[in-house]
């Protein structure tokens, strides 16, 4: 009978289960820097069913444990951990571990193990290992992860073991609907009903919640080589061939048989130059020069470079050491004919599209570009080229939007600057949301703005308006506009692009098709003192390079004022700063997100 569980927590926890072998531990070795690339703070627990020691003999923090110290607590500048000696009967109480979690640093926990208990979980399942189903005796199945060859009822929910990506956003759709069952509690992650106006939000939080209404397109088309850069692939590309298609020499230099022991020389038959062949076969003690890329002939499975081959009076003579099949390409050793090159999903670059012709594939089936429309508002604004209006600006913003979406595949609607007046907005964001998937404002979101803009919109569509716990940046307004996704940023041209970053350009991603869609970070050493304010995340603009000690050094580019865009041309990266920092200290770790593949 299944132990009952409550969760003593203020933030959702979600168990992995699954019999030995299925792969749990990793799954969420690839799962947990997916989750933290999207922003979401985990706490992970483990169940082990055996002896284990966390510390290392000769460490102090060792011997004083095993000198008799109950509980050892080790502290540095940049973690702690305790160790708690507890034996007893049976297996330790989930919740008893769940209390030892510091809820206010992470969104979610994420269990591997306990699957005896009532605890919301994922089953892990592959029909390969003939084991059977935990579902049938367990209701607290949220969702199976399998193999494409298990057959489940059609009621379950099911995901791809095979793919990380969707399983984090079951992961984020569970934090994101999660409620704490004590309403006397705080309650950490956001239920998508109970979303009004004026939120404040988390980073994570807003992106959980604007990722949850993202369905990617499925309209597909078939194109030409040429025209794949930054398309997404909507099917497999199978490899027609083996790469390389023969076995090819990687060297110049001389093809032989391998035999043990060496000839002191071997005989020089003939040469083999790329795009051709030698029609014979080698015999032991004969050599064939050959050049890089050229078909190594029937009976040779070795090449020796040129710079240790010895030739004179046809005799060939080799220094150095020889292994058996060096230098030697074997064919499909690379990609193997009928295997999958590039999966579906994947954004095509030069790279990719050297592939594809590498396997004479000359046209492939992508997904269609989104579509997105920029319009800006505001009686202050006027357009670059035309004489600036008295106590105005010039309309910065709609172009680093326009180029960041175009960056990123999309069709790009202009619709220009629209006058501060009820009737304006709502013809502009009638025509937008009849010819784009997304709609993207800036100016006009923030709580002492005019009240028309919330009214049009709330006319037209669903859509919050949220305080994001995050500078630059802080108003977003999200929903739908029709069938349109509406993004209405703020007015700073700095806060723009960071919250173009940060939200709009995960959405499209995903709206276009692909998987993986969340920018890398890296982590950095920070050579000064990075200030900041508990609660909120902090996007500092920084100059990352190679320090001499091979590790990654990153600076701000100094004044941060969310209007000045020389920040954005001067960085390359942003620093980031998490919501439970109040200064990071020079020579302590960050994390950056570099501009690169994004502005």
């Amino acid at each position: 009978m299944s132990t009952p569980f409550v969760n003593p927590l203020s933030i959702p926890v979600l168990g992995f289960c699954a019999y030995s072998g299925t792969g749990k531990t990793t799954l969420l070795k690839q799962l947990i820097p997916e989750l933290n690339q999207r922003g979401l703070r985990l706490a992970v627990i483990k169940h082990a069913h055996h002896n284990f020691d966390v510390d290392i003999p000769g460490k102090d923090s060792y011997e004083m444990r095993k000198a008799g110290a109950r509980q050892m607590l080790v502290a540095s500048h940049v973690r702690w951990a305790l160790m708690t000696e507890d034996a007893r009967d049976g297996d330790p109480e989930l919740v008893h571990l769940l209390k030892q979690i510091e809820a206010d640093k992470v969104d979610i926990v994420l269990v591997e193990g306990f699957k005896k208990l009532t605890l919301p979980k994922i089953e892990l399942h592959r029909a390969a290992h003939g084991k059977p189903f935990i579902y049938t005796h367990d209701d607290n199945i949220l969702a199976i992860a399998c193999c494409d060859d298990t057959e489940l009822p059609s009621e379950l929910r099911r995901l791809d073991l095979n793919n990380v990506g969707q399983i984090a956003d079951f992961v984020m759709e569970y934090a994101n609907s999660w409620q704490a069952p004590n309403p006397a509690l705080p309650i950490a992650t956001v239920d998508v009903s109970t979303l009004g106006s004026d939120k404040n939000l988390s980073v994570s939080q807003g992106l959980a919640q604007i990722l949850s209404h993202v369905t990617p397109v499925t309209e597909v088309e078939d194109i030409g080589l040429d025209d794949l850069d930054n398309r997404v692939l909507a099917r497999d590309s199978i490899s027609p061939v083996d790469v390389p298609q023969q076995t090819n020499s990687a060297m110049d230099g001389y093809a032989f048989a391998y035999q043990e022991p060496m000839p002191e020389s071997f005989s020089l038959v003939g040469e083999v130059l790329a795009g051709h062949q030698y029609s014979g076969t080698l015999k032991a003690g004969e050599t064939v020069r050959i050049m890089t890329g050229a078909p190594v002939p029937a009976g040779a499975d070795t090449v020796q470079p040129r710079e240790l081959a010895n030739e004179a009076n046809a005799k060939v003579s080799f220094d150095g050491r020889i292994q058996q099949g060096q230098h030697v390409r074997l064919a499909g050793e690379d990609i193997g004919q009928g295997q999958v090159a590039l999966t579906q999903a994947t954004r095509l670059s030069a790279a990719e599209q050297g592939l594809l012709a590498s396997l004479g594939l000359d046209r492939v089936t992508v997904y269609r570009r989104p579509t997105v429309a920029v319009f800006s508002t505001g009686d202050e604004v006027s357009q670059p080229g035309e004489a600036l209006n008295p106590n105005c600006i010039y309309d910065s913003n709609r172009y680093t939007i326009k180029a960041m979406a175009k960056h990123l595949g999309c069709n790009v609607i202009d619709l220009g600057i629209i006058e501060d007046s009820e009737s304006a907005l709502e013809a502009t964001l009638t025509k937008a949301a009849a010819q784009a998937d997304v709609v993207i404002s800036s100016g006009g979101v923030s709580v002492g703005d005019a009240d028309y803009i919330k009214t049009v919109l709330a006319r037209l569509g669903n859509i919050d308006f949220w305080r994001i716990n995050m500078r630059p940046g802080r108003p977003l307004a999200f929903g739908k506009v029709g069938d349109s996704l509406f993004f209405g940023l703020p007015g700073n041209p700095v806060a723009v692009m960071v919250s173009f970053l940060q939200f709009v350009q995960p959405a499209l991603r995903k709206l276009a098709g692909e998987t993986h869609w969340q920018a890398p970070l890296f982590p950095a050493i920070t050579d000064e003192t990075l200030r900041s304010r508990t609660g909120r995340t902090e996007f500092i603009r920084g100059i990352y390079r190679l320090g001499n000690d091979g590790r990654l050094h990153v600076t701000s580019t100094g004044n941060q004022g969310s209007g000045m865009l020389s920040s954005m041309v001067k960085g390359n990266c942003l620093i980031i700063i998490g919501d439970d920092a109040e200064a990071v200290n020079a020579g302590e770790t960050v994390f950056i997100q570099p501009f690169a593949d994004l502005l």
